[in-house]
């Protein structure tokens, strides 16, 4: 990897959480309190609110096998929607398996759904999926399924994000980059809803210590764009307590494409914490708040550490939301020492 070195004394600034939330001009700011959970047993979370100043959640069921979307005018409203399913999972071939982390997206007037599958078949050939809808609410009319985001590796691959730079709209992806990693980070242009243009380049692949627990994992790739940089959280290692979420970021006059241009912290930025009973935060998306300039983040975590058998069988993450602010320099701060 072609990594910039991250200097020893702004690493243990950013790794170091207050209490105090701080705006970007460093003013002190009240901490918003939600009713967690926002949904039980939903993990990887992405809630998207409209122009409207409606909130979408959707997530991952616990078995795995449909896709559901919850709506409320309110980010605490979430908690006592009811949730409507919007799609099942084939009972064979192709996006019948482990139908993995959804995400809500409005693009052209448009609503996307991009989520992970894998064939009954064949459990661990996972792929990027597309589904669409002209329906003004994402919960009714018909989700039209567009077909695979097809990769250079087409190797497994997962969590794909989208965002928009300078007119340019990217996609940001979870992909088996190197046979001895589980999952890197890729990033790559796209010509349309569905197809990516060359090249695919790696920003990140788990090289630290917390993103190589059980795993060698970095996924679930999260895009806040503010301060004159573009931030991308992800999350690394086993899905149990050492589950974390770490911090890129480049210049938002960078060139995307360059790994070069990616700076990457040491040390996890949101992490487990036995005093406040937070167990393997991660794999979040960010929003705002009713007021329009609060910002919300909207993870998974447990509240108990010890799992019996694989992690990925416990359905416990539960979806959660808590407000964050920034360091004077910048950078996010989410409140590593507090809970919700």
């Amino acid at each position: 990897m072609n990594m910039k070195p991250f200097q020893q004394t702004r690493i243990a600034l950013f790794a170091l959480s207050i209490v105090v939330i701080f705006t970007a001009c460093g003013k002190k700011q009240e901490a918003i309190k939600y009713d967690n959970p926002l949904a039980w047993q939903r993990a990887d979370p992405w809630v998207h609110k409209t122009d409207e100043g409606i909130y979408h959640l959707i997530a991952t069921a616990p078995e795995y096998d449909r896709i559901e979307i919850k709506s409320a005018e309110t980010i605490s409203g979430l908690a006592k929607a009811e949730p409507v399913v919007v799609w099942r999972k084939h009972e064979s071939g192709p996006m019948s398996y482990h139908i993995w982390a959804p995400e809500l997206h409005r693009l052209n007037g448009k609503w996307y759904i991009y989520f992970a599958a894998a064939e009954a078949g064949n459990i661990w050939k996972i792929r990027i999926w597309v589904l669409s809808n002209n329906s003004d609410d994402p919960k009714t009319g018909t989700w039209v399924e567009e077909g695979q985001v097809k990769t250079q590796r087409d190797e497994f691959a997962l969590d794909a994000t989208t965002f928009e730079h300078n007119g340019q709209r990217y996609l940001v992806w979870a992909e088996k980059t190197r046979r001895d990693l589980n999952s890197g980070l890729v990033i790559a242009k796209m010509k349309d809803h569905l197809t990516l243009e060359s090249p695919e380049v790696v920003i990140s692949e788990p090289e630290y210590e917390w993103e190589t627990q059980t795993y060698k994992v970095n996924e679930g790739a999260a895009v806040l764009k503010r301060n004159g940089k573009i931030f991308i959280t992800f999350s690394g290692s086993a899905t149990d307590a050492t589950y974390a979420m770490g911090l890129l970021w480049a210049s938002e006059d960078a060139d995307l494409l360059d790994p070069a241009s990616w700076n990457k912290l040491s040390a996890p930025v949101f992490y487990t914490n036995e005093e406040v009973k937070r167990f393997g935060p991660g794999h979040n998306s960010f929003t705002v708040a009713e007021d329009g300039k609060t910002d919300v983040l909207i993870y998974h975590a447990r509240d108990y550490k010890e799992i019996e058998g694989a992690s990925l069988n416990d359905p416990n993450r539960h979806t959660r939301a808590r407000t964050f602010g920034w360091t004077k320099d910048g950078f996010p701060d989410f409140r590593q020492e507090i809970g919700d």
